[in-house]
This record gives structure tokens, C-alpha cells and sequence, in this order.
């Protein structure tokens, strides 16, 4: 079986046997092939015949040769002939050369850029020519032999075209093969030259680096991913063009997914070959089995003794309660009222391990933010004291998000109370909520020192704590377990104080026409109920014979139905061609339910998972 590299040998091999000379440079301007004809034409140097040679290092040798005769501007010559190259426009033009003798020049332009030069020594045509001009007398007697020679070039061009059409049709096929192999990996594949400039691409960076857009080729990388994104990239990209293999991870700021890249050197020192892969997931497992493993570790040394000091701290809290109605004396009293509130925050403490050790779930559903904000404000500022002002700054559009409130509010009030204490009692807090992209921006800083350097790096470890005995450690790390449970990210920085940035995923609540089927007459109006609770409008059916006359209804935009309906099943209505969701309460190992190609509610199911399986179907 032949090998690519066995098919550049044949196609090398074929060419070499054509007395014209050839050359085949690529849309880069960079020689593909050429045979060894072109070569002993033009007395190239062998540096100039290496597939990878620039057509601009080929014409300034020739021009500075005299090829083209004595030049006023050699650069300006130069620069010329590589930009008439760079139109691929097909031509033929005949040219004498400084030595006298003349060739002619045929070039042909390639479907994906590029083009083939055919170059023939017609200077034996040319002396015909004048010999005819200048013994006319002669001409009868000569008309025959140059004839012959005519035709005889003229079948030598054939054979020529026919072997440039069979090369261009290999060089298309190997192309568009690498292309289809390329463009099945789920990564982005490109080549990237010395100027910072892709010159391939298998056109999948947008599912890489979001908004990046498809057509980059010519791009340079700073036009096509941003400045700042760029600028993290530039200096491995720099090692790997002087020869440095290079492996590295980045965030990608504008998405803040997580982005390994690997770098391979161009063997012909033309930049370097670029592999870039989303392993956001991969990092969040990774993150999350750390964490888990710290939580075990947490689990193992709570759990034996919470339940004994649960019992001793009630104890206490008991006999504190009875000695404070036993007529102390007020010294007496404040000991007494100090031992009641340490023993309350052990409570706490033990509270806060348990939430850290246990399972829990992530329960969004349609939540106003600007009003969960405001409630969290309402809630906190007196907690907060007269020195400290906290100011609420949301630049959001007038629609609700599926959130889980109660997880978000409860990172967030860890995240005030934080930084309330490092700035003990005076500052300023502001929480700014804002769309980024795909992303809602949660954005916490406060007017305080700052993050140290070990915390910035370990803030988020359960019980690493910067306040000494009177810390427990679990607050971050309960935020950060919230945050990534919800699919979010959660980033440390110091910028004139402490700096939380939160980004959970943007889902929208957008209002929806929906067709509820549902023969019980109480369960189609607590889930209608539910969905108008949401913000959609609904049409109800009794009957799957009713629903099939409403399917056609303008505007309509989801189908939610009963599996088991008096007249049929529900996931008939799949033909209507609208997203559809059935609800049963058979569970999951029932036969009805197998082979069901559409998502199932099982009954019974609150406003919660209702909106989640409403926003999985209409992100889809």
C-alpha cells in the first residue's frame, strides 16, 4: 500500500521525466515540488528546490542573477513579481533571458490556492521565426521542417499539461484527505508561521475558543483570539518557533473555559504546528476529586467525634441556660452569656463540617436577580456595622436566569461576611452582576488588604483559613463546591482589595407557548400552574386527539404530555416536529418507557426539575 510520502516520491519521480520545467508553489507562496529540469533552467542552488522555499527567496536570487536583465530598484522588481504572484491568475507570456535564449511561461492557479508553471526553451521556435523572416526566398523549402518542429513542440506541451492536471489532481486529493481527517478531531489543528500568522486551520477554533470565528486563515493570533489571550500564548509560541516543543494550559478569559495547547516546531523552521483542546471538564474532575478527597478526608475525621461533641455542646448550652437564671451577679452573667455564644458557634462549626462532608444538590429555577440581590443587600447590611457600606451595582436585562437561589445566596453572604472581617469594620463592599457571553458575571470586591499569595492559591481548601482560631476554613471552600456544582468558575485576584469573580452558566428564562396534555384534571392544573409561575402561556388538552388539532397553532414552541393518555400515548405527538417532553409516573425501569426518544419527567416533579427539563429541551 502506498504511503503519502511514497505518492510525493512517484509524483517527484514523474515530473523528472518531463524535459519542461516545472514548479507547483502553494498558497503561501512556498514550493510544493518542482523537477529537476526547473532546477538546471534557472541553475537554482539545491537550498531553492526543498519543498518549503519562498517564492520571494527564488526571485530575488534570479532577479539579483540578471535573469531579468539589469534592474534600477531590485527590491522594487522583487516585491512586483511576488505581488503579481499572490493574484494566481493564469497567463502565458513568452520572455528572452539575459543569455539570449527565450522561454515561455504558462501558469495555471490551483483550486485551493496556488499554482503550476510549465517553463519551455522555445528558443529553437524563435530562430525558426526569424530564419523565416529573414530568407523569406527560403520559405517553401523550410515550411515543412518548421512545421514538424511546431507540432512536435505542441505534443511535448500536451504530454506536459496532461501530467500538471494528474499532479494538481493528487496534491487536491492529498489535501482535501488531510482536510477531512483534520476536521473530525474534536480540537483545533493549525499551523501558525513566523509572523504569528495561521496559515492552516481545520476550522473548528470556535469550538475551542468561543467567538473566535471560523475564517482565520491570513488572521494573525492576536486579531483572531484577543489581545489578552494572545499574550499568554506568545511566549511559548516563540520557544516553539526557535524549536521548543511546548505543552501548557490558559483560561481563555472571554469564556473562562480551560484550554491545554501543544506546540510542535515546523522541521522547516516556518513557525510551529498548534493542537489546542477544551479540557475545562477534565480540570473541573480533577478539582472536584481533589476537593472530594479533602472532604473524605474531612468525613473520616468528623464524623466519629461530631455526634459526642454534638451531645457535649448541647449539654453545655443547657447548664449555661440553667445557670443564667440562677441570679448571677453580672461578671458572672457576661462569663456565662461568652461560654453560650462559644458553644453556639461550635454548633455552627459542626454545621458548616457536615455541609462540607454531605451530598448536595444543585436545584436551579427561574430566579429575578436584581431581587435576590436586593433581598441578600436587605439581609446583610445590618450584620455589616455603620463603618462598612455595601453597594449592589447589577447590569442585567429585564429577564429571569435559572439559578439555584438558595445555593447563590448563600455564597454570596460567605463571601460579604469574608470581607467584612478583613476589613474590620471600615470599607467598602461592592457586588456588580453582568452578562459575559455565554456567562453571567458575579463580580464581589472589597476596599480591604487583599489576598495573601498562600491564599490566593489555597483559599478555596477545606479548613485553610488566614484568621487564625477564629476561622474555620469552610467558607470559601463551600463557595467554590456551590460554584462548580452549579458548572461555574470561580477565580481569586487582588485589584485595591479582595476580588471574587463567579461565572455560572447563562440560561435565560425565555417565555414559552406550550401545549400541556394532560388527562387528570388536578395534575394539568398544579403543573400549569407551575409553568405559568415561570412566566410561559399555556394551552391545554385533555386528550391526545385534542392535542393533535392544537399541534399546528402559530407560535407555538414545546409540547409537555402525559405518556400514558386515555386515548394513546403521549409520545405519538413526537411527529408534530416540536420539542417534546413526556411526563409519567412509571418508573424508569417500566417497558413503556424504553426506547422513548425524548426527555421524561417522573412524576411526582416540583417547579425545579420542571424549568431544568424546560431549559435542557429549548438550549438544545
Amino acid at each position: 500500500m502506498l504511503t503519502e510520502e511514497n505518492h510525493g516520491e512517484l509524483t517527484r519521480s514523474g515530473l523528472n521525466l518531463i524535459q519542461q520545467a516545472i514548479s507547483i508553489f502553494d498558497a503561501d507562496l512556498r514550493l510544493a515540488v518542482c523537477n529537476r529540469p526547473y532546477q538546471a533552467m534557472f541553475a537554482l542552488p539545491d537550498e531553492l528546490t526543498h519543498p518549503g522555499t519562498r517564492f520571494e527567496d527564488t526571485i530575488r536570487y534570479l532577479v539579483l542573477r540578471g535573469e531579468y536583465g539589469p534592474q534600477d530598484d531590485p527590491e522594487a522588481a522583487i516585491h512586483e513579481r511576488v505581488a503579481q504572484a499572490r493574484t494566481f491568475q493564469p497567463h502565458y507570456m513568452e520572455r528572452q533571458r539575459a543569455d539570449g535564449r527565450w522561454i515561455s511561461v504558462e501558469g495555471a492557479p490551483l483550486s485551493q490556492g496556488g499554482w503550476v508553471a510549465v517553463y519551455t526553451d522555445i528558443t529553437p521556435i524563435k530562430q525558426h521565426q526569424e530564419l523565416l523572416r529573414a530568407r523569406s526566398e527560403e520559405l517553401s523549402e523550410l515550411v515543412l521542417d518548421h512545421a514538424e518542429r511546431l507540432s512536435a513542440a505542441n505534443r511535448a506541451l500536451a504530454a506536459t499539461n496532461a501530467a500538471l492536471e494528474e499532479a494538481k489532481r493528487i496534491v487536491t486529493e492529498q489535501e482535501q484527505r488531510t482536510r477531512q481527517v483534520t476536521a473530525m478531531v474534536p480540537a483545533h489543528i493549525a499551523h501558525m508561521d513566523r509572523d504569528y500568522r495561521y496559515t492552516f486551520s481545520n476550522n473548528q477554533i470556535s469550538a475551542v475558543f468561543p467567538g473566535a470565528g471560523a475564517s482565520i486563515l491570513g488572521r494573525d493570533g492576536v486579531e483572531v483570539l484577543g489581545p489578552e489571550t494572545f499574550a499568554r500564548i506568545r511566549p511559548h509560541m516563540d520557544r516553539a518557533i526557535e524549536g521548543q516543543p511546548q505543552v501548557f494550559e490558559i483560561t481563555h478569559p472571554p469564556s473562562g473555559r480551560r484550554i491545554r495547547i501543544a506546540l510542535t516546531p515546523d522541521q522547516n523552521g516556518r513557525g510551529a504546528y498548534i493542537l489546542s483542546t477544551d479540557v475545562t471538564a477534565e480540570v473541573h474532575s480533577r478539582e472536584a476529586m481533589a476537593h472530594a478527597a479533602k472532604r473524605a478526608v474531612a468525613a473520616q475525621v468528623t464524623s466519629g467525634m461530631a455526634h459526642d461533641f454534638g451531645n457535649l455542646l448541647t449539654v453545655i448550652l443547657g447548664l449555661q441556660a440553667r445557670l443564667s437564671r440562677a441570679g448571677l451577679t453580672s461578671e458572672q452573667a457576661e462569663d456565662v452569656q461568652a461560654t453560650q455564644a462559644a458553644a453556639r458557634r461550635g454548633v455552627t462549626l459542626l454545621a458548616g463540617i457536615a455541609t462540607l462532608t454531605g451530598r448536595r444538590d444543585h436545584r436551579p429555577r427561574p430566579v429575578d436577580l436584581r431581587l435576590l440581590l436586593d433581598e441578600l443587600a436587605t439581609m446583610t447590611r445590618p450584620s455589616l456595622g455603620a463603618g462598612i457600606r455595601l453597594d449592589i451595582a447589577p447590569d442585567l436585562p429585564e429577564t429571569q436566569l435559572m439559578l439555584d437561589p438558595g445555593a447563590l445566596q448563600d455564597a454570596l453572604l460567605n463571601l460579604i461576611l469574608n470581607a467584612r472581617d478583613a476589613m474590620q469594620g471600615q470599607g467598602n463592599i461592592t457586588i456588580a452582576a453582568r452578562p459575559a457571553g455565554h456567562w453571567l458575571e458575579l463580580v464581589v470586591t472589597d476596599s480591604g488588604p487583599g489576598f495573601s499569595a498562600d491564599a490566593l492559591e489555597r483559599a478555596t481548601e477545606p479548613f485553610f483559613t488566614t484568621k487564625g482560631g477564629q476561622g474555620s476554613g469552610l467558607g470559601l471552600s463551600m463557595v467554590y463546591d456551590q460554584i462548580k456544582l452549579a458548572g461555574g468558575t470561580m477565580r481569586l485576584a487582588n485589584a485595591d482589595g479582595a476580588q471574587v469573580t463567579i461565572r455560572l452558566p447563562w440560561h435565560a428564562v425565555s417565555p414559552l407557548l406550550i401545549l400541556l396534555v394532560e388527562d387528570d384534571p388536578d395534575i394539568r392544573a398544579t403543573t400549569r400552574e407551575m409553568l405559568l409561575a415561570q412566566g410561559h402561556a399555556v394551552i391545554e388538552a385533555a386528550a391526545l386527539s385534542e392535542a393533535r388539532d392544537l399541534t399546528d397553532l402559530p407560535g407555538l414552541a414545546l409540547i409537555l404530555s402525559d405518556l400514558q393518555l386515555g386515548d394513546g400515548s403521549g409520545d405519538a405527538l413526537a411527529d408534530a416536529g416540536l420539542p417534546l417532553i413526556l411526563m409519567t409516573a412509571l418508573p424508569a425501569s417500566a417497558p413503556q418507557r424504553e426506547g422513548l426518544r425524548v426527555p421524561v419527567l417522573t412524576k411526582p416533579f416540583d417547579e425545579a426539575e420542571l424549568a431544568m427539563a424546560l431549559m435542557k429541551v429549548t438550549d438544545d
